[in-house]
């Protein structure tokens, strides 16, 4: 047991998982729940009872999509959603083997991109998930491929992906939030 880690965590981004009381409500809410080893109050309560290893190590930190459904359903204003992305970050620099890799290559190609240009580039964010998860190589293998240059065409012509990304003016606020 790791007493050190309910600190690590509560100081984390203001979290205020120490305001907890279990009423499940976050739990209830997840839209998510059927695919989690662990479920969100369920780890918000290892969190305060030092359980490190066990929380890094499970699949639902990275199957949560951060809808912030828990978030926003939680009577004491724990920010659910905000701890699992610190438990993702925290699981990542201590080396853990992550057990979803495809759901953490996406999470660093949105994170990669979102710190490059201060927003989130569809084009390009989607290139680095395919060729990062390897999901690029099983597709052009199976031939679902076509599905994806047909629903990028799609949407190209929509008007719903721009072929070059639009610029923000904090880009520099931005990269000093996610550094």
């Amino acid at each position: 047991m790791d007493l050190s880690f309910s600190d690590l965590a509560q100081t984390s981004a203001s979290l205020n998982v120490n305001s907890c009381f279990q009423c499940r409500k976050c739990t209830n809410g997840c839209p998510v729940t059927f695919a989690m080893d662990i479920y969100p109050d369920q780890v918000i309560r290892l969190v305060l009872l030092g359980q490190k290893e066990r929380v890094l190590k499970c699949s639902t930190i990275w199957v949560c999509s951060a809808c912030e459904t828990c978030t926003t359903r939680c009577p004491n204003e724990v920010d659910i959603a905000g701890t699992m992305d610190a438990l993702k970050e925290m699981a990542v620099k201590e080396g853990i083997e992550i057990p979803q890799p495809k759901t953490y290559a996406f999470h660093k190609a949105f994170l990669d991109d979102v710190k490059k240009r201060g927003r989130m580039f569809e084009g390009k964010m989607m290139q680095s998930y395919l060729l990062n998860s390897g999901e690029l190589f099983r597709k052009v293998a199976d031939g679902s491929i076509k599905e994806e240059i047909s629903l990028g065409w799609n949407m190209f012509k929509r008007g719903r992906l721009p072929l070059l990304p639009k610029g923000i003016k904090a880009k520099k606020e931005v990269k000093e939030i996610l550094r």
